[in-house]
């Protein structure tokens, strides 16, 4: 079932990725014209920005050096949200799609537990995005080695770790919470707030006292926090992440255990 899920999800699986992929090409290309002037253009960066949008983009303080720019453009704000675009929709075609679609009937009727089920799509969930970030790493990796940005490859790999368990996280929020509704609008109304306030939470509110003891429950904090592209990685906060995506994925197998499938 784990093949045919990724069989299923090929032609979106291979999209994300020459999307991803173009994209990072594009963003990272421009560095080489930056790094050439820095100083004017990092004072034209932060005059651009209003402060509030500075915050989201992280601050924007060294972004016309290698690493800050790398941190900003890439790692940040924009990839992120893209990879929980791409995990919400592969994840909402392993429970919460087929149900709406009528044929996740035929496969809960077939003689295999309903577990396996969740568990071997939630495998595929995993491995498909692994899929997309090792390739979409090769790519930052080249472009930084072009452009001249000297980020050393542990870092990078951190960094990118932290995509991968950011996304995996996220993708299995829609995946727990199709399997308990077998609705996509649920599921991706859910990830579509809990991503929003979190990521306000640990960048606009990281100052206010009224809303920063809530960095906690955001998987953000967790994510950005250990600044991997400067100090490596954060095994602490990756492993947070890691267990919080094991109890959503059991949370998942016990919620589709129990409840009626609906076509």
């Amino acid at each position: 079932m784990i093949i045919k899920s990724l069989r299923d999800d090929l032609r979106a699986l291979v999209g994300w990725t020459i999307g991803l992929s173009a994209f990072l090409t594009m963003y990272l290309g421009i560095y080489g014209s930056i790094k050439e002037d820095p100083q004017t253009y990092s004072a034209q960066a932060l005059a651009k920005y209003p402060s509030a949008l500075r915050d989201l983009m992280g601050g924007m303080q060294d972004i016309a050096t290698g690493t800050g720019y790398l941190q900003t453009v890439v790692y940040q704000l924009l990839v992120p949200m893209l990879f929980l675009v791409c995990a919400m929709i592969l994840a909402n075609r392993a429970i919460a799609g087929p149900e709406e679609a009528g044929t996740l009937e035929l496969v809960v009727a077939l003689p295999v537990k309903r577990r396996r089920v969740v568990l071997e799509r939630f495998a595929a969930l995993a491995l498909g995005l692994l899929a997309v970030t090792a390739v979409t790493f090769a790519v930052v990796w080249t472009m930084t080695r072009q452009v001249g940005i000297d980020v050393p490859f542990g870092r990078l790999l951190a960094a990118h770790t932290g995509l991968y368990l950011l996304a995996l996280f996220f993708g299995t929020v829609t995946l727990a919470v199709g399997a308990a509704t077998g609705r996509k609008a649920a599921a991706s109304a859910v990830l579509g707030v809990w991503a929003v306030l979190g990521y306000m939470v640990v960048t606009v509110g990281r100052d206010v006292a009224a809303v920063s003891w809530l960095r906690g429950v955001s998987p953000f904090h967790y994510y950005a926090d250990g600044r991997p592209l400067y100090e490596g990685l954060p095994t602490g906060d990756y492993l947070v992440l890691a267990g919080a995506t094991a109890v959503l994925a059991l949370t998942a197998v016990l919620a589709f255990d129990r409840r009626d499938v609906g076509v």
